[in-house]
């Protein structure tokens, strides 16, 4: 994954910029019950948030095997910080509790059954989990496109009638299960300084692993 969070950051704000320009992101915020005011509010807050990280508890942890490649230390946006032997684990605003809050949101008035969002959690979760993998020095990659497609195909599948709403549930749930909280057991061996939970907020592809889902939904 060359580039690290630096190239996560630049590929979410191109790919943010292409989804305004052609009209998708407004598209996707309709398919949510959203107006264009409450949709970009949502995405410059979300943004906002991806900056802030709430530092929850730290554990001792070991060195990588292998140190990330320079490319990943040459364009890091802020100057990393040395491993220590500990990890502090932390929570992302932007990444996590926004995405949580406004699944919440969907869940109470989007219509569909409690059920049916239990089991696109649990399906993206599962996929998610399998998919990902532990970097060392960094923390979890996963490909961005395979939440997404799980996450509209569990949707399209238990509901088709509620499936933008499934999918966006299940696709950030399910990341932030399957890819982050099932995974806690990993920091210990990756050498990172800081393991957020939710990634480096909107760029780590929890918000745009919703957009994608709900278009494709």
């Amino acid at each position: 994954m060359p580039g690290g969070p630096f190239l996560f950051a630049l590929f979410g704000l191109v790919f943010l910029f292409v989804l305004i320009q052609v009209g998708a992101l407004q598209i996707a915020f309709d398919k949510l019950g959203l107006d264009p005011e409450a949709g970009m509010t949502l995405l410059f807050v979300s943004l906002l948030g991806s900056l802030v990280n709430l530092p929850l508890f730290r554990m001792e942890a070991e060195e990588p095997d292998e140190p990330p490649p320079e490319p990943f230390r040459s364009l890091l946006k802020h100057r990393q910080i040395p491993f220590e032997g500990y990890t502090t684990v932390a929570v992302n605003l932007g990444g996590c509790l926004l995405p949580l809050t406004f699944s919440a949101y969907l869940v109470l008035n989007a219509g569909a059954a409690a059920f049916d969002y239990l089991l696109a959690v649990g399906t993206v979760s599962a996929v998610s989990y399998y998919a990902s993998r532990p970097v060392p020095g960094l923390g979890i990659g996963m490909p961005i496109i395979i939440a997404p497609l799980a996450a509209a195909m569990a949707g399209i599948v238990i509901d088709p009638e509620h499936s933008p709403a499934l999918a966006y549930v299940g696709g950030t749930l399910g990341v932030l299960i399957g890819a982050d909280l099932l995974r806690l057991k990993d920091i210990r061996k990756m050498g990172s300084p800081v393991a957020s939970i939710g990634g480096a907020g909107t760029f780590d592809g929890i918000f745009i692993t919703g957009i994608i889902a709900v278009l494709l939904a």
